[in-house]
């Protein structure tokens, strides 16, 4: 038990900003490494065309979370992959922030450019359901959220130990 304290105090830490997550989110640190991650997505999958340049920032910030998560679990370490879990969770709600400002374009942009989200949401015609599909990727992010703390804390009880 001694040397998974840390896990139990992560958890811990994890359980008020996961509150905020779901009910307050806001723009906030781990977002400045997901903003790298996205900006490094647009310039990867500038190759394959204009829409994939687009879609290319939310790519590039969830695939970074998921390939840490991925693999912690093939190093067969639960927990850790867990944490990986909970940041893709983040950054899909950083993402739903991101796609719930396409009509406002109040966010500031990296470079001043084109916002991705209007670009693609107008392209796609559903520009005016921005609120409702943001609203569910908050939702499958707060989702996933609750279930990788549930899963951390299943893997912090061990085999055996039932509810």
């Amino acid at each position: 038990m001694h040397d998974q304290g840390w896990r139990w105090v992560l958890l811990l830490v994890l359980l008020p900003y996961a509150v905020w997550l779901v009910f307050a989110y806001d723009y906030h640190f781990i977002d400045h490494v997901n903003l790298v991650f996205h900006e490094a997505g647009h310039i990867v999958l500038t190759p394959f065309g204009e829409t994939m340049h687009f879609l290319g920032g939310t790519i590039g910030q969830l695939f970074f979370p998921a390939a840490v998560a991925v693999q912690f679990w093939r190093q067969d370490m639960p927990f850790e992959a867990g944490i990986g879990g909970v940041w893709f969770a983040e950054s899909l709600m950083y993402a739903a922030h991101y796609m719930a400002d396409a009509q406002a374009r109040a966010l500031p942009l990296v470079g001043g450019g084109v916002h991705d989200w209007y670009f693609l949401f107008s392209r796609w015609g559903v520009l005016e359901r921005t609120e409702s599909i943001a609203g569910f990727f908050h939702f499958l992010a707060s989702l996933l959220l609750i279930v990788c703390l549930v899963f951390m804390y299943r893997t912090l009880r061990g085999p055996g130990v039932r509810s």
